[in-house]
């Protein structure tokens, strides 16, 4: 939980930061500027509000790891999910709001999940899970959007290290493998979902798990 604090006031600190300029310059999901990506930020920390005032009593049905959902398709763009939020983002008109926006979700999130049990249970998509597995989830999540973030933005700063070897260690439970050691934690996380191809080298080091990527999460 204290690792889920420490990324997700990186990323916020991140989007505090940026020029204006940067909203419009292209992240690193497909067909999304980097606004959009910030407006999917501001629903991902709904989505930890909401969670986290879900309590229930039934057993666990996931954990940090089984949390996602696994794909072999990258998005496109083209999801009507996906669609609505470039359009949100664009309504915000000026950085400045969206920024605003963000930071007042974004901090009652942070301080929701410093309050909360890690222990207890809660709700999420279907699932059960104790808080603690859902914010180590998360953990993945601030990760791979903070190089999303910053993916064409030379002057931001990436995630923090102990984020990208943690994420990289649930990414290789989820694909039930480990990735070369040669493989730094950013080109693990990068290639394993798809961010971007392998070279030929890596290829031949990633071996048969090259055929299981990308591991796509939703």
């Amino acid at each position: 939980m204290d690792l889920f604090s420490r990324l997700w006031a990186a990323l916020r600190t991140v989007v505090a930061e940026l020029p204006d300029e940067d909203f419009v310059r292209p992240s690193g999901c497909a067909g999304w500027l980097v606004r959009d990506l910030v407006c999917h930020l501001i629903i991902d920390a709904q989505d930890v509000l909401i969670t986290l005032v879900t309590p229930t009593e039934m057993k666990p049905t996931r954990d940090a790891v089984t949390y996602w959902d696994v794909t072999g398709t990258p998005p496109t763009g083209d999801d009507p999910l996906d669609a609505l939020t470039v359009r949100l983002a664009a309504a915000y008109g000026e950085p400045r709001l969206l920024k605003f926006h963000f930071d007042d979700v974004g901090s009652a999130a942070g301080r929701a999940a410093e309050l909360a049990d890690p222990d207890l249970r809660v709700g999420t998509r279907d699932e059960v899970l104790t808080v603690g597995d859902y914010l180590s989830a998360y953990v993945l999540e601030w990760t791979l959007h903070h190089l999303d973030l910053t993916a064409h933005l030379l002057d931001a700063a990436e995630p923090p290290g102990e984020g990208l070897a943690r994420s990289r260690e649930m990414l290789e439970g989820i694909a039930g493998a480990d990735f070369p050691a040669s493989f730094s934690d950013k080109d693990a996380l990068l290639v394993g979902t798809g961010r971007r191809a392998p070279t030929g080298a890596e290829r031949s080091e990633l071996g048969g798990l090259a055929a299981e990527l990308p591991l796509v999460l939703g």
